[in-house]
């Protein structure tokens, strides 16, 4: 295997392609762009930096936090187009609209001159791919064929997106890039497709200096189940229902004073059935959410199919917040079950395990810790960077004994 040794780190010219900007409380994308860029940056890489802005509002603040001549970070709010034109482009190349005719010139003007490697963050940046995609590699975070494959019942809007998503991500991934994995299902699936694609793993990164680990003292005496997570997304949506349907009720009978708290973007509006049930509050759009990680005795989340690491499971595991999970929740995640969560996809060992912890608070110091330590290990900024160096110098090679 191509290894890295670091006290002989050379300096290699990156152009990095994010389709959000790098803020370490953004989104969930962007909280891992703000690691890239920043810990390229700190390596000694030559980074120059391209993000497509949905929130025109992040530009100057990305820019505070990656001033010049440090860093150069160019940032391009999304377009406004509508149209015949718009429609027919979005059909041939689906979600191609995020990206601005300055951003796409911007960026050819860069790789028309010299660069080791064309990274791109999330599959649509492969639209901007060049035809010579040698030195390009592409990050895949999720895969729509998985995620979609037991969708059944949607409207005829929903329907037809989803065949957008799948399309435009054939397309991609038969595309000439090679392509960096957030985990093993996700390298593996890919391969099962392309048998002759090129795919390295390399996790999420979590630059761990933005989260304290919560002490022992100060951790919540009361018992209150957390789900965290943006409802657009539809584990963090499955999570949520499986939580308040299926598991809330058992769980209350076994834990009398237990009270559940879901926080996440448009939490209320998405499951507003579920809004005014008895020891049950919903949060959305919040401006921080770290304070309700401290609120949480534990982290019940259990989605439905979703591939790709989830990051409020990785959060949780940073500040210090026992988790009971599923499988499908520690994706990408080296956890091990009963040590660092309690991971299981059936209902009643989810309420088992959620009871266990809530009771025994000596219980969820071990399992908290333990996390933590994981992450340190294997899931930090620097460990995550340390793989990307190595798919970037396996990128070089390969290119030096086949030159395209």
């Amino acid at each position: 295997m191509l290894t890295i040794n670091v006290e002989n780190r050379k300096s290699l010219r990156i152009v990095l392609v994010m389709l959000e900007p790098p803020l370490p409380f953004g989104n969930a994308a962007g909280r891992w762009f703000y690691a890239l860029l920043k810990g390229l940056v700190a390596r000694g890489h030559d980074v120059t930096g391209f993000a497509a802005c949905s929130n025109p509002d992040d530009i100057k603040l990305s820019q505070q936090l990656f001033p010049a001549p440090q860093y150069d970070l160019r940032l391009f709010p999304f377009p406004q187009r509508g149209g015949l034109a718009a429609k027919w482009r979005s059909f041939r190349r689906p979600y191609s609209y995020m990206f601005s005719d300055d951003l796409m010139k911007n960026l050819k003007e860069r790789i028309s001159k010299e660069y080791d490697v064309l990274h791109m963050e999330h599959l649509w940046c492969g639209w901007l791919a060049p035809t010579n995609a040698s030195k390009t590699l592409i990050n895949i975070h999720y895969l729509f064929s998985i995620d979609l494959a037991e969708t059944s019942k949607c409207s005829w809007r929903q329907w037809l997106d989803h065949q957008l998503m799948l399309r435009g991500e054939r397309i991609l991934l038969q595309g000439p890039a090679h392509f960096l994995a957030l985990s093993e299902r996700i390298a593996g699936a890919i391969h099962e497709q392309y048998p002759s694609t090129s795919v390295d793993i390399v996790p999420l990164g979590m630059d761990l200096e933005n989260y304290d680990f919560i002490p022992d003292e100060q951790r919540t005496p009361e018992p209150v189940i957390s789900v965290i997570g943006s409802m657009g997304w539809y584990p963090s949506k499955s999570a949520a229902e499986r939580l308040l349907r299926d598991l809330w009720p058992r769980i209350k009978r076994r834990v009398p004073n237990a009270r559940v708290q879901i926080v996440g973007w448009e939490a209320r509006r998405v499951l507003q059935q579920y809004v005014g049930m008895p020891d049950v509050e919903i949060h959305e759009n919040v401006p921080d959410i770290l304070p309700y990680f401290r609120q949480a005795a534990v982290l019940l989340y259990a989605p439905g199919r979703g591939s790709g690491m989830k990051v409020k499971v990785l959060e949780s595991f940073a500040m210090g917040v026992p988790v009971v999970t599923t499988s499908e929740g520690v994706e990408g995640i080296p956890a091990q079950d009963g040590e660092h969560a309690a991971i299981t996809d059936d209902d009643a060992e989810l309420v088992e395990r959620t009871v266990q912890l809530l009771t025994s608070v000596e219980l969820q110091n071990c399992q908290r810790k333990a996390a933590r330590q994981l992450l340190e290990k294997c899931c930090s900024a620097p460990a995550a960077l340390d793989r990307l160096e190595t798919a970037y110098r396996r990128l070089i090679f390969a290119n030096r004994i086949s030159p395209v």
